[in-house]
This record gives C-alpha cells, structure tokens and sequence, in this order.
C-alpha cells in the first residue's frame, strides 16, 4: 500500500543541472559517500522534504510509495577533471550527445551513477514519491541489501543505471563469487608432479569448458565465467606451494546461483571453494504497469523506447530477489561509459530523463501523465 501523499514541489532545470554537477564534483568512491550523501539530504531539505542518511549510509527520502527511485551514491575511483564542454563530433559518434555544441558534463560517475541519482532525486521532489540513495553498489551492495529488509515493499521499484534516456532495463544476470584456495608439497620444480598453481588454473580451465556455449547463444544466456585474480608461490616456511584464485560467475535468468554453484564444484579434484552470498539474476516482464509508464512517457519525449537486458549484475537483482513489486532500471547515459576514463553524460539528455521519471512518477501515482 502507499505510504501518505507527499506534496511535490517544482525544480527548476537550472537546479535540477546545479544538483548534477555538484554530485559530480564530490569525490564518492565505494566507502567515502559521506559528502555526495549530504548534499542530497541538503537538496531534499531545501525542497521541503525530510530527508536523513540512515545507520549504513543510505539516503532515505521516504514519500509516496507507489514508486521508490533509487540509485547508487558510490562511483568507482578515478579522478575525471569535472568541467562542461561543447559536444563535439567524437560525442555524437559516441552516441554522447546529439547535436554539436550541446552542453557535456565530463567526470567520474557522470554516467554510472551520479546522473541517474540525480535525475531521480530530482523527480521525487517534483512529484512526492519516495526516493533513496544507496551505498556500496560498487562492491557488495550493501545499501541495497540492507534497504531490501529494512523498508517495507514499495508498490513499484525504479533503479536508477545508465540506460538512455529511451532505454528500459528488464533483465540482469545473476552474480556468484568464489575463493579457491589450494596447496601442495614444495619440491624442485624439475618434477613432473602439479604445485598448487597449477591445480587453481587446471580446476579453473575445466570450470570455462563446462560453462562453454556455442556462439550463436546471446551472451545473456550464458554463464560467463572470469577468474579476477590469482595469487600463489612458495609459503614463508618453504614446505609448500599455496596458491589462491578469485572467481566471478554470471548467471542467466534460466539457471540459479546454486545449479551454477554445482556445476563448478563438479570440476574439483584437488583444493576447497568457498562462495560469497550470490546474487540472483532477474527478468521482469514488459507487461507491468511500471514498463508501460515508462514506454508512453517516453513516447511523450518523441522517442521510441527499447527494452533492454544487461549482462552484468544491478541492486535491482537484489529488491527482485526480496520484493515482489513491478521494477524496472532507467537512467540517462550511454553504459558503454560506465568506469571509463572519458565517462561524460550530455546535459540535454539529462533533462530528458528527469521529464521522462517525473512523468513515471506521476502516472504511478494515479495523476495525469
């Protein structure tokens, strides 16, 4: 059910822009969204709306329910000199911008994904829905999990990703980490026996092998398996060879993290696995009363929509794996800039976003869209 209406109240664009930028400038990375946390609950406070940072760090903007906005306050680490600058042909051939000399916002989480936060942060204020800000997407999503069973369920999630502003993102693969850790006996590498090491990378090749698809299966589909990191050599004491692997699973809607678990463990001989809490992988129908807010208000923008589906791994994984409510992930931003060293959005587009949440927003909320 919803919570109490919340009266909107209106943001100018040159707010809305000011807001943005200041988001951008803020250093944010994984553990440090302490400041870019403030001056959210700054722009709420300022618009009438009571706004507090919770005990992990969170945001919470509560309102309206019909709709929860949320995006990730936290960026990866990498300095962008933020500034404003015309587009020019490279960002009309990055799909940046559309026209040249269109404003650009270059820096660090313009795109992925201090943009989204702040289109959405705007359109709760100018609508009176309920907004949060998450932590740790970056890492471990601890934001997310702890607001998936801390709040109750809202009647619709909107999670802010870059997406376009014409994109609506229903799908994203599950996600499984795991250590495996191995040892051996130290002896003359002259002998023919496997060390450690070469037992991590041997359990690794059979576990690629097994998860091996034909190309002409949508990379969505598949189980991608990448290891992320190796670490092994002699012991301190010289009786032995240790060695360590990091590996990364992602997991298509059609299989479960613990099938997936299986599968891989299958492929062990020799040394233990120990997994991290998986990530389920998630697939919402374009039927929902959300998605077809979003397709006609963006049709209102004079675009046509696309539904998308994400190889990677969202907080919105995590709100499906706990709420039932309808969701979708929107925002402004060309992905394929996601952690880049050239990471910009285009303001324009930015703009475009926040008429498309607040018109979402509205339409949820039972108003005229």
């Amino acid at each position: 059910m919803s919570a109490s209406v919340t009266d909107a109240t209106d943001v100018s664009e040159e707010d809305a822009r000011n807001l943005l930028v200041d988001l951008v400038s803020i250093p944010s990375p994984t553990g440090e969204e302490r400041e870019a946390a403030e001056r959210l609950v700054e722009f709420f406070s300022a618009n009438g709306r009571e706004a507090w940072i919770d005990e992990v760090g969170n945001v919470r903007a509560p309102a309206d329910d019909a709709v929860l906005l949320t995006s990730h306050v936290d960026t990866v680490p990498g300095e962008i000199p933020v500034e404003v600058r015309p587009a020019d042909a490279e960002d009309l051939e990055d799909e940046v911008a559309e026209e040249e000399g269109e404003d650009v916002l270059w820096g660090r989480g313009s795109v992925d994904a201090t943009g989204p936060l702040a289109a959405m942060a705007v359109a709760a204020v100018r609508t009176g829905v309920s907004f949060v800000g998450v932590v740790g997407e970056e890492t471990n999503s601890r934001g997310a999990r702890h607001l998936a069973v801390d709040r109750e369920e809202p009647d619709a999630v909107v999670n802010g990703e870059p997406s376009g502003t014409t994109g609506i993102t229903l799908g994203y693969r599950g996600f499984l980490s795991g250590t495996y850790v191995a040892t051996s006996e130290s002896g003359h590498t002259s002998r023919p026996e496997p060390n450690a090491i070469q037992h991590a990378t041997e359990w690794w090749t059979n576990v690629e092998a097994a998860f091996e698809d034909d190309e002409y299966t949508p990379v969505f589909e598949r189980v991608t398996a990448k290891p992320v990191d190796i670490d092994g050599g002699v012991s301190e004491d010289g009786l032995s060879v240790e060695t360590t692997l990091q590996a990364q699973l992602r997991i298509p809607p059609s299989l479960d993290a613990e099938s997936v678990r299986e599968t891989a463990e299958a492929e062990l001989e020799i040394g233990t696995v120990s997994w991290a809490e998986p990530i389920p992988p998630v697939m919402e129908s374009p039927r929902t009363e959300v998605a077809r807010a979003f397709r006609a208000a963006i049709r209102k923008e004079g675009c046509d929509p696309r539904l998308l589906r994400k190889t990677g791994t969202s907080d919105m994984n995590l709100y499906a794996g706990t709420w039932g409510c309808p969701m979708v992930t929107y925002g402004p931003g060309n992905s394929e800039l996601d952690h880049a060293p050239d990471e910009r959005l285009s303001l324009a587009e930015f703009d475009r976003s926040v008429e498309v949440l607040t018109r979402v927003a509205t339409t949820l909320r039972g108003g005229d869209d």
